[in-house]
C-alpha cells in the first residue's frame, strides 16, 4: 500500500475554476507527483462544526457554496464517488466523531480536486474544521488520522495561507501581495521549515499581522490537520507558491515523512 503525504493546498478564489492561471497546472503537477491514492480525506475550510466530523455520502453532491459568480461556475460538477470505507476507518481513528451521510463536496474539495484528478475517479470525502478550536486541536486531530497516511489515503488540507477577503485588490497583478501578506508568509513558511511546532501552534500571538492575515482561522486551520497527519518528524516542503487578488497567499505545501515513518 502506498504512503501518500499530507497536502496543503490554499484554494483561492473560485474563479481558479474558470480561470486556472498557474495555480490549476501546479496543482495538476503536484498530484502527478504524488502516489496514486485509493482514496482522499478533504480537510475543508468550508465546513465548519463545534466538533469533528466526516461526511459519508456514497455519491456526494457537488456543492456549490459560493455566490455572486459567473454562471458557468454553478454548473460545474465533480462526479467523484464517496468512500463510506473510509469514513468507517476515521470513526474508528476518532471515537465519537461525528459522521454526516449526506454532505457533499464543498468548492474548498472539489476546487483543487478538479485540477488535481480531472477523471473524477478516486474516491473522496471530507472532514470538517472547527473554528472554535484552536490550532493545537487541530492537530492533534491530523495525528490521530496518521494511519491513514499509511493505507493509500491522501489527506488534502485546503484552505488558504493568508485569506482576508476584505483586503482584495482588484487589479493586483498575480504573485504581488500586501506587505503584511509577504510577512506573514515568510513567518509562517520559515517556522514550517525548521519544524518550529511551538511558534505554529501559537501562531495567533507569535505570527506577524496573523489577526489581519486571519480574521477567522478556519482557512488556516486545515494546514494544522495535515501537519499533524505527516507525524513529528516530518519535513514541509512548498509544491506552489504565488498569490492572487494581493491578499491571498496560494501556497502549497507537502509534508513527507522522515526515516522512522517510511520504514516497512
Amino acid at each position: 500500500m502506498n504512503c501518500i503525504p499530507p497536502v496543503f493546498i490554499s484554494h483561492g478564489s473560485p474563479m481558479l475554476l474558470l480561470e486556472p492561471g498557474r495555480a490549476g497546472p501546479a496543482w495538476r503537477a503536484l498530484a502527478q507527483d504524488l502516489p496514486r491514492p485509493r482514496a482522499i480525506l478533504a480537510v475543508s475550510a468550508h465546513w465548519n462544526t463545534r466538533a469533528p466530523a466526516v461526511s459519508a455520502a456514497a455519491q456526494p453532491e457537488t456543492i456549490h457554496d459560493f455566490y455572486g459568480f459567473p454562471q458557468a461556475l454553478y454548473e460545474l460538477a465533480y462526479p467523484a464517488p464517496g468512500a463510506p470505507d473510509l469514513a468507517a476507518e476515521v470513526a474508528e481513528l476518532v471515537p465519537g466523531i461525528q459522521i454526516d451521510s449526506e454532505r457533499g463536496l464543498d468548492h474548498g474539495a472539489w476546487s483543487p480536486l478538479r485540477a488535481m484528478y480531472p477523471a473524477a475517479d478516486i474516491p473522496a470525502i471530507q472532514l470538517a474544521v472547527m473554528p472554535q478550536a484552536d490550532a493545537e486541536a487541530h492537530y492533534r486531530l491530523g495525528k490521530m488520522l496518521r494511519p491513514l497516511t499509511q493505507r493509500g489515503v491522501l489527506v488534502l488540507a485546503s484552505g488558504g495561507l493568508t485569506h482576508n477577503l476584505r483586503d482584495m485588490v482588484a487589479d493586483a497583478a498575480d504573485g504581488e501581495v500586501l506587505p503584511y501578506v509577504a510577512e506573514f508568509r515568510d513567518w509562517l513558511v520559515d517556522a514550517l521549515e525548521q519544524h518550529d511546532l511551538a511558534a505554529l501552534l501559537d501562531w495567533r500571538r507569535q505570527a506577524p499581522h496573523a489577526a489581519r492575515a486571519h480574521p477567522s482561522a478556519e482557512h488556516l486551520l486545515p494546514l494544522y490537520v495535515a501537519l499533524g497527519a505527516a507525524g513529528e518528524d516530518a519535513t514541509a516542503r512548498t509544491a506552489y507558491r504565488d498569490a492572487q487578488l494581493g491578499a491571498l497567499a496560494l501556497d502549497a505545501f507537502v509534508f513527507d515523512a522522515g526515516q522512522e515513518q517510511t520504514q516497512p
